[in-house]
């Protein structure tokens, strides 16, 4: 294990009390700065200089946390003036698929209503669209659309608007060192779309710039489950290779260390652009910086300096970088692999052995980062890693290279090692998942392994503890039941037969959740897949369902005017040959545990949400209403339906038949809601739920909620 040196010591405890001080300062505001200003004057007073020091530095780190917090709020509480506009100002990002289209933030020059033009300089606004725009980062726009005074956060960053875009105008294009990082990022783009193997290219996107917009979410949720997600987070593996092409490029400029260093540093500038800047970029490119102004300098440093000089510098300048997850994840997985390097735990393989250690290690040190953020982490993930890491680097060199230099056939291996990278995280993806317990004993065995004489007990005990884990891992709930699933602002509920039939209705507006729920419960096929409606918080879940597990049949409603999700479910079906089935009032099937009966649609309604696939289903002495998101035409044509369970149509809006809802008598009513700025639920819904006697839960409050239906 490579120990820090005293140098290392002073940077990684600067860097540690900056970072405790940014926290605070993000956690206690002002209270925080004062109370480390006045410690500091108290420590400098008493001669305590060293003290006085390490105060000084978390002051200043709550001061950055303080000022982040404080920058956020006023963008947030920014008035903007509403209606029609037109915004010029400068791109933040690329544009990025959302939840219903594609959106990105813009920093304003100016905007111009109606009736007058005014010149702003003030805080960022989301941009919105149905489609794609031909824009990058850094390019000058001129958008025209409604603007809403709906502030919120996107991937953290604070906006004090959003503007439905009907038009989006590029007036020139980005400029100096942002120009070549998006002729950079364009190549990639360009050279891997056209390429055939569609997953397999986006994830070397990922590999090489960290883009993995193109891969499929639940391929994404995939490679989350096996421990493969930090490949496609920008590290300092993709610094280096940059670095090696990079001087290759500009070597006829010079060949002296300083001249290399300064010109690695221009480099770094241009990496960091080209991958957009971050959390685990700038991680990376920080420490590379500053190894490399060190050597610019004539003076030589290790890694623990440079990762703690990177992060008190990184948190002085944005303090708001503390509560980033993938920073904080970034930082953690790198001091596991400084901390491991030097370790060989197989001496007749010390090839393999240095990057087990180096597995093992960082898989150690982000496994708490894990188990706060998601709740779990792979049991097996150095396992995949260790067979994932020669692919992962060779996909990443061949792939630059290719890139770079046009060659085809360069591009096209890394594309099939990247696809083998998949089949991995695919394979991989049902294999255990351990939560704080099982993370505790594999932290025993460790330890036990650390003590003289009982290496060989450690290893039995770590066998025993996985045997243990693994057998406490299958299905999480009696069958036969109902899961209504928390997938967020959207409708997922799961039918499990004590015979192992599966029913799946509606997936929710995330591909990645719904895949991580479904594998949470051991789903690996679908006997039935319902799509109540066309509106995407039902259906795009279901997208990523039949790509991931081997589906018996489709039920929809045949709505005319169905939107892009329905359709892209349908052609996938179609390829798959999935076969479908428009549903019709009447119909009864019986699966497993389950007996399903059509009630609704009753005829063709102008509104999708009314158009919905109503079900009545029986197990046992219990029954239960989905009735999709019908509203009061619907209700009144269905007429007063008596169910035991019901699920609340529309997360609870106020769009349904109050008295329609009083007549089911249900004791048990689910709401299925996630976060939401439409007031989801009505208070009037859940005071009539209330008043009837219900029992009433809700996703967002209570997590996924299951109901035993055995008799």
């Amino acid at each position: 294990m490579r120990l820090p040196d005293q140098l290392s010591k002073s940077a990684l405890l600067a860097g540690g009390f900056v970072w405790f001080g940014a926290w605070a300062g993000r956690s206690l505001n002002s209270t925080a700065v004062l109370i480390g200003s006045v410690a500091s004057v108290a420590a400098f007073a008493l001669r305590r200089r060293s003290l006085a020091a390490l105060l000084l530095i978390t002051t200043a780190g709550s001061v950055s946390g303080y000022l982040s917090i404080e920058r956020d709020r006023a963008i947030l509480e920014t008035l903007v003036p509403e209606g029609v506009v037109e915004v010029r100002g400068t791109a933040v990002e690329d544009p990025r698929p959302g939840s219903a289209g594609y959106w990105f933030l813009i920093e304003p020059e100016s905007v111009s209503t109606r009736h007058r033009e005014m010149v702003w300089s003030g805080p960022r606004l989301l941009v919105s669209a149905d489609r794609s725009f031909d824009v990058m980062a850094g390019d000058r726009l001129l958008v025209s659309g409604r603007l809403s005074a709906r502030p919120g956060r996107a991937r953290g960053d604070a906006y004090a608007g959003r503007v439905a875009a009907r038009s989006v105008e590029r007036i020139s294009a980005a400029e100096g060192f942002f120009r070549v990082a998006n002729l950079l990022r364009s190549r990639v783009e360009d050279r891997l779309a056209a390429t055939a193997e569609r997953p397999a290219a986006a994830l070397v996107s990922g590999f090489l710039i960290g883009d993995i917009r193109e891969l499929p979410a639940s391929d994404a949720e995939a490679l989350r489950r096996a421990g493969l997600s930090h490949y496609v987070a920008v590290s300092g593996s993709n610094v280096a290779l940059f670095l090696t092409l990079w001087w290759v490029i500009v070597a006829p400029l010079g060949f002296g260390p300083r001249r290399r260093a300064v010109l690695g540093l221009l480099g770094l500038v241009l990496f960091v652009l080209v991958t957009r800047w971050e959390p685990s970029v700038l991680r990376a490119g920080v420490m590379a910086g500053f190894v490399l102004l060190a050597r610019a300098l004539g003076v030589s440093i290790g890694p623990w300096t440079a990762l703690g000089g990177g992060v008190a510098g990184l948190l002085l300048v944005s303090g708001e970088l503390v509560a980033d997850v993938g920073f904080q994840l970034s930082v953690a997985a790198t001091a596991g692999v400084i901390a491991g390097a030097g370790y060989r735990p197989l001496r007749r393989f010390p090839i393999v052995g240095a990057a087990l250690a180096a597995t093992v290690s960082a898989q150690l040190a982000v496994a708490p980062l894990l188990l706060i953020h998601f709740g779990t982490l792979p049991l097996l993930s150095p396992v995949t890693n260790l067979l994932a890491g020669p692919l992962v680097a060779a996909a990443t060199s061949f792939g630059g290279i290719g890139v770079l230099a046009g060659l085809d056939y360069g591009i096209g291996l890394a594309t099939m090692l990247a696809g083998f990278v998949l089949a991995i995280a695919r394979s991989a993806s049902p294999w255990p998942q351990i939560g704080w317990f099982g993370y505790c004993g594999v932290m025993a065995a460790v330890a036990l392994g650390r003590v003289a004489g009982l290496r060989r007990i450690m290893g039995l005990t770590a066998a025993a503890w996985a045997f243990i884990v693994i057998g406490l891992n299958p299905a999480p709930v009696t069958r036969p039941a109902a899961v209504f699933l928390d997938v967020g602002q959207g409708d997922s509920t799961l039918l499990l037969s004590d015979d192992g039939a599966v029913v799946l209705i509606d997936g929710g507006p995330d591909e990645g959740v719904l895949i991580s729920r479904l594998r949470q419960y051991g789903i690996d096929h679908i006997d039935l897949v319902v799509a109540s409606h066309q509106h995407h918080d039902h259906v795009t879940g279901l997208i990523a369902a039949l790509e991931q597990f081997p589906v018996g049949l489709i039920w929809h409603s045949g709505h005319s005017d169905s939107g892009p999700e329905m359709r892209a479910l349908l052609d996938l079906a179609a390829r798959k040959n999935v076969p479908t089935e428009i549903v019709r009032p009447g119909w009864r099937a019986g699966i497993g545990s389950f007996s399903i009966e059509v009630r609704g649609p009753l005829r063709r309604y102008a509104s999708p949400n009314d158009q919905s696939i109503v079900l009545m289903i029986e197990a046992g002495r219990h029954t239960i209403l989905m009735p999709g998101d019908v509203e009061t035409y619907a209700q009144k044509d269905l007429g007063p339906i008596h169910a035991d369970v019901l699920k609340v149509p529309h997360q609870g809006a106020a769009t349904s038949d109050l008295d329609w809802i009083r007549s089911t008598g249900a004791r048990v009513a689910i709401i299925p809601v996630g976060p939401n700025d439409y007031g989801h639920p009505s208070p009037e819904v859940v005071e009539v739920l209330d008043e009837m006697g219900a029992e009433v839960w809700r996703t967002d409050r209570d997590g996924d909620v299951v109901i035993s239906v055995g008799d």
